[in-house]
Parts: C-alpha cells; sequence; structure tokens
C-alpha cells in the first residue's frame, strides 16, 4: 500500500535539532507523506543549528485517530515540549493506537514523559541513557532499531540508517 497523503506529525519547538528534522522530513516526503510540522503556537522557530522551520499547526488541533504516525526529532526542543500535557498526551494517545513512532536523539525525552517507554528497547544521545534507563527502558547502543510500533534513532550520524528503519515500519504499517 502506498504511503501517498498519509499525515505524519513532527512535534518541534525552538532549539529542535534541524537534521533531525529536515533530513527525515524530506525523506518522508519523498515516499509521498504528507508532513505537519506541529508546535505550540504558529510563530516561526529557529532549529538547534539555526535553520528557520515554521510550524504548519498547533499541537492542540492533532489527534491520534487523524495521524497516520509521529516523529519525535531531538535538540532542546524535547525538554520543551515535555512540558506540555497536550504534547506528552498526544504521544501516549499515538502509542496507544499502536502507531509508528519514530523517535530520535533526545526526543526519547517525549517518550519518557508520556511514559511509553517502560520494558522497551531503546536508544538515543548518550545525554539521555540515564533517563532512559531509570524510565524503564532497556538501553541499545545500535545507530536505530524497531520495538514493536516504536523506531528508535541515536543521533545526527545515525540519520540514514534511522530513516531507513521508520520507511520500512511505514510502509508495513500500510499494508
Amino acid at each position: 500500500m502506498s504511503l501517498e497523503n498519509k499525515k505524519i506529525a513532527f512535534l518541534v519547538a525552538e532549539g529542535v535539532e534541524d537534521l533531525e528534522y529536515y533530513a527525515v522530513m524530506m525523506r518522508l516526503q519523498e515516499e509521498g507523506l504528507k508532513v505537519l510540522t506541529a508546535a505550540l503556537d504558529l510563530k516561526t522557530l529557529r532549529g538547534k543549528n539555526g535553520l528557520e522551520i515554521k510550524p504548519d499547526t498547533l499541537i492542540e488541533n492533532l489527534t491520534a485517530d487523524d495521524l497516520f504516525a509521529l516523529v519525535l526529532p531531538g535538540g532542546w526542543a524535547p525538554d520543551k515540549l515535555r512540558r506540555s500535557k497536550l504534547a506528552t498526551d498526544l504521544v501516549a494517545a499515538v502509542q496507544a493506537q499502536g502507531k509508528v513512532i519514530g523517535i530520535i536523539c533526545h526526543g526519547g525525552l517525549m517518550a519518557i514523559s508520556a511514559k511509553i517507554v517502560n520494558g522497551r528497547n531503546t536508544t538515543g544521545s548518550l545525554g539521555i541513557k540515564d533517563d532512559l534507563i531509570n524510565a524503564g527502558g532497556v538501553w541499545v547502543d545500535a545507530p536505530a532499531f524497531r520495538d514493536g510500533n516504536q523506531v528508535w534513532g541515536r543521533v545526527v550520524a545515525d540519520i540514514p540508517a534511522f530513516n531507513r528503519e521508520l520507511v520500512n515500519a511505514l510502509k508495513e504499517a500500510a499494508e
């Protein structure tokens, strides 16, 4: 089945890791997915490396029912977004429906706050390794992998492996 026009949302805030947003987003657009950039407000924001990102929609306007999948890029944004009940509730709802969630680098902070890591294989930046373990995650030092509906990636250098895993998981979910 095609991924054409299926909705996938990226949750972003000021300081999101630009490459984990743009490189992953563009790869998903190549597959025909309708990518939504969702934030807590619609102001243009700057990524960690200075690139501008203009949100398409507010996180509060999204529901798990409306989405095919979700991506949680890293950088400093997850630490800001995890303080929003709207954002963590959305992540938890997407998880409850078993939909694909891509989680890379510090994106795991959102997964922790949404309480979706306990007993799951996890990875990310070494900076959140202890946080993932303390939340009940099992640390795996690998570039990218899947644990059920969750697709995990370590860091920017692992984006190609993360993109491959994510696209494969999305294609399987579309079957």
